[in-house]
């Protein structure tokens, strides 16, 4: 693949994003926050720092000047990280932690392009049994996560790097709706 291929298949996969599937889980989020929940997001590698952007654009500010809205990124403590990886498992970092802040009201967002983190699909499982709503975001198949959890928003593509571009562009137009709101 030369380098207009690579392009042209990243800027397909951004125009061949859901608005609808965008627009409900904007949605949704806006009302977990009218009902005094809170957004969990987390992820490995390039989807951890995507998912501490998420949070950043939520708490601080998006486009608009508004009230800071109620996120966190699971990603960010490196003692609860590195204590639960080495005590228990890394496959734990991410449910030890919803079973310790998650709550029935949450939205909780497990990013993985794969779909197969195995820390990831925990989460999300353990997040489920709580009885918040899991949304998945994943490449194109979905992956395991695409069966554990209640929403997918699967970027159109198999490359790890066009996948993380298509997360965060939805993440920006989730943000961009939530900055309309409020």
């Amino acid at each position: 693949m030369d380098y207009e291929e690579y392009i042209n298949e990243g800027v397909n996969a951004r125009k061949n994003i859901d608005t609808k599937k965008i627009n409900k889980i904007a949605l949704d989020i806006i009302d977990t926050f009218k009902n005094n929940g809170k957004l969990i997001v987390f992820g490995n590698g390039g989807s951890a720092a995507d998912s501490q952007h998420f949070v950043a654009e939520l708490t601080g500010h998006f486009i608009k000047e508004r009230k800071p809205l109620p996120a966190i990124a699971l990603t960010t403590n490196t003692s609860s990280l590195t204590a639960i990886g080495n005590d228990y498992s890394y496959d734990d970092i991410f449910s030890r932690q919803i079973q310790a802040l998650c709550n029935k009201n949450d939205y909780t967002v497990g990013i993985s392009t794969s779909g197969n983190s195995k820390n990831v699909i925990n989460g999300i499982i353990e997040a489920k049994k709580i009885g918040s709503y899991t949304l998945g975001m994943t490449g194109r198949n979905g992956g395991k996560l695409k069966g554990a959890c209640d929403d997918l928003f699967p970027a159109d593509s198999d490359k790890t790097s066009i996948i993380q571009e298509t997360h965060i562009t939805a993440i920006h137009m989730i943000c961009y709706i939530i900055d309309e709101y409020y």
